[in-house]
Order: C-alpha cells, then sequence, then structure tokens
C-alpha cells in the first residue's frame, strides 16, 4: 500500500473508532416501567419522579393484563418508541414480561423489582407453587370471574399487598384493580433476557405476594446484583421509592460506564 492511501486508511479507521467509542459512552437516558398484575402504571409515580429528578426519560407501559402474548406487546411497543439504550423494569407479573420482551435491540439490562424471572418453558404460577407465598397459603383471597379474569379479594388486598402503605392509598389501589387473565400466569416463557443482558434484583423482605426466597433464587440464578429492602411489602416500588430509584439508577448509570481500553 502507498504511504499516501496508508495515511488515509488509518484516519478512516480512527475516526471509525473514535465515532464508536463516542457512542458507547453516552449516558444511557431511556427507562421503560412495567407494572405487575392487578394494578397500573400510576404506581410507579413516586419512582418516576425521582428518576426524572435525574436526569432520565422514563415511560411507563399500560399493559391490559388480557393475554401474556398482549402484555409483552405492549411493552415492545413502547420499546420500539425508544431512541436508544434503555433499561427495562418490572414489577412483580411485570418481571416475567420483561424477561420475555427483553430480547428487544434496545434493551440493555434489566432489573427486577419484587419480580418474577421465568426461564423458557417455564411459567410463574407453577414456580410460586414450589416456593409459595403468603397470598398462595390463603384460600379465598384470589377472586375469579366468570370470563376467567382474576383479582384480589379488595378486603383483603391492603394487608397483603400494600401493608406499608397507608391506609387510604392501599385501599384506593385494591379498589382500582385491573383485573388479570388467569392465563398470564401460566403462560410458558418463549425467551429469557436475563441469559444475555446484564440485571439486578429488589427482593422486598416483607413481600406477601411472592416469597422473597423466591425473589432470590430467581436474582441468584440469573447472577443479578441483588438488594433487599428488609420489611418491605410487595408495594415495595410505592413504600420505598427512594431505595428502588436508586437502584434503577446505580443500574442505568453502570450500564453507562464504556469498557476500558
Amino acid at each position: 500500500m502507498k504511504p499516501r492511501h496508508a495515511c488515509l486508511a488509518f484516519a478512516a479507521a480512527v475516526s471509525l473508532f473514535a465515532t464508536v467509542d463516542t457512542a458507547r459512552a453516552e449516558p444511557l437516558k431511556n427507562i421503560v416501567l412495567v407494572h405487575g398484575a392487578w394494578v397500573d402504571a400510576s404506581g410507579w409515580k413516586p419512582v418516576y419522579e425521582i428518576l426524572v429528578k435525574e436526569g432520565f426519560r422514563v415511560t411507563m407501559v399500560q399493559e391490559p393484563e388480557t393475554s401474556f402474548a398482549d402484555d409483552v406487546t405492549a411493552a415492545k411497543r413502547i420499546l420500539d418508541l425508544q431512541d436508544g439504550p434503555t433499561l427495562l423494569v418490572g414489577h412483580s407479573y411485570g418481571g416475567s414480561i420483561i424477561t420475555e420482551a427483553g430480547v428487544h435491540p434496545s434493551v440493555v439490562g434489566l432489573v427486577y423489582v419484587a419480580a418474577h424471572a421465568p426461564d423458557v418453558g417455564e411459567d410463574e404460577s407453577a414456580l410460586g407453587k414450589k416456593t409459595p407465598s403468603v397470598l398462595g397459603k390463603t384460600e379465598g383471597v384470589i377472586k375469579v370471574t366468570p370470563d376467567k379474569f382474576t383479582y384480589l379479594d379488595p378486603v383483603q388486598f391492603p394487608k397483603l399487598f400494600a401493608p406499608d402503605l397507608p391506609r387510604e392509598r392501599a385501599e384506593f389501589v385494591a379498589r382500582s384493580q385491573v383485573p388479570a387473565a388467569a392465563q398470564v400466569f401460566s403462560t410458558p416463557l418463549t425467551a429469557a433476557a436475563w441469559k444475555t443482558k446484564p440485571s439486578w434484583g429488589i427482593v422486598a423482605g416483607g413481600d406477601q405476594i411472592i416469597n422473597p426466597d423466591l425473589e432470590r433464587w430467581y436474582y441468584e440464578r440469573a447472577k443479578s446484583h441483588t438488594t433487599v429492602i428488609p420489611g418491605a411489602s410487595h408495594s415495595v416500588y410505592e413504600s420505598h421509592p427512594k431505595e428502588v430509584a436508586a437502584v434503577i439508577t446505580r443500574a442505568a448509570r453502570s450500564i453507562d460506564q464504556p469498557a476500558t481500553r
């Protein structure tokens, strides 16, 4: 190769490397939050407000809870709207959703908040029966409508789902439940994003909806960076928003870090 051509080739290579390195070093700004069963995305508001103040662009998914496929599609629809690398966060049943939807090319990391994290071929209903929660051991709390949608007994909801929320708020959430199709809990997963993407997990130490030991097991298997919030209920995202937002922020900023050369 002639000297002039060699110099041009070298300059082009350096320019390309610099462009790629700059893109990789660009801070992660997009965070997508996915709610769990029987509730809607409004419960994320305290966490949302903290993350926005930290400079993140935060979007919530309002999945319909009509089928697992519908809910995954709803999450992917929001992911398609993101303009760059995205951290995907799921609470409770939302953990199953982000596990399946997290293979989306925009997703660079996952955060599980008191959440399920099944593997391919698994479903959270079967896993929950192996390590039952207080809810699973308490008869009559899960109600089923004639068309096979589930909800929690509104009278028992506050003490099981949200005992660490103000009573008025817990009762409001109990009376504004989104009925979830029974099949959403027993649909086997076809993808497990935690196998190929970094993950973080929050154990709610006083969770009565998902056994905290099951949460720990999920996160250990996924090799997630795990944080335990002692005494926190299943509504940990509302009752401990600062701690939850701190984990999400750490995850986003650790993914930010460019690889050292």
